[in-house]
């Protein structure tokens, strides 16, 4: 049964993570409380677009660093595997080089949480979450299997969740840094137009 989690706390849980060359016990979003996170599930390790999606993070995680916000990755593989793909070179379809925790939902239950979990297959759709620095989900986005992300829309909405809360000013479609963005009102839209 899916639920819609936008506008709710994200569901917390306590994982095992990798990192580097160490598995974290106890890995919880609690411990980014004031910063932005882009939790992102991907479906298996060494597979496919998986790996192409999470180095397209790491090439863009200084970006997110300026926007305080912290990458992190999550599979239904265990903490070893990530750590074997996080070994295996990127010329042989690995991710090593990777500097943000990938989870490890080897029981399922962060998928399900989250409601991108395929249970007939039992791993992850491609889902994508923005959480605010309070911990509440912003923004979410759930691909089918064979259809990669773009990391550049995904720092786009982050920029615009930061301008509104900033300004309180709401982002009109196909807004970016440095466009008009207008007032949450009628006189605002008639404006935004004119």
């Amino acid at each position: 049964m899916s639920r819609l989690l936008i506008g709710k706390k994200a569901p917390s849980f306590r994982a095992k993570a990798a990192q580097g060359d160490k598995i974290i016990d106890g890995f919880s979003l609690d411990d980014f409380l004031g910063q932005y996170v882009v939790l992102f599930f991907y479906p298996l390790d060494f597979t496919f677009v998986c790996p192409t999606e999470v180095h397209a993070f790491q090439e863009a995680l200084q970006q997110f660093k300026q926007r305080n916000a912290q990458v992190i990755g999550c599979s239904v593989d265990s903490g070893f595997s990530h750590l074997a793909w996080l070994s295996t070179p990127k010329a042989k379809g690995g991710i090593e080089g990777i500097e943000y925790p990938i989870i490890s939902d080897l029981n399922k239950k962060i998928a399900n949480d989250y409601g991108v979990l395929h249970e007939e297959e039992g791993i992850a759709y491609r889902g994508l979450f923005l959480i605010d620095r309070q911990g509440m989900i912003r923004h979410l986005l759930i691909n089918d299997f064979p259809i990669g992300r773009s990391v550049e829309e995904v720092l786009r909405i982050l920029d615009a969740l930061i301008c509104f809360e900033m300004h309180g000013e709401v982002c009109p479609a196909n807004w970016s840094v440095g466009k008009k963005t207008m007032q949450p009102d009628a006189v605002g839209l008639v404006h935004y137009f004119s």
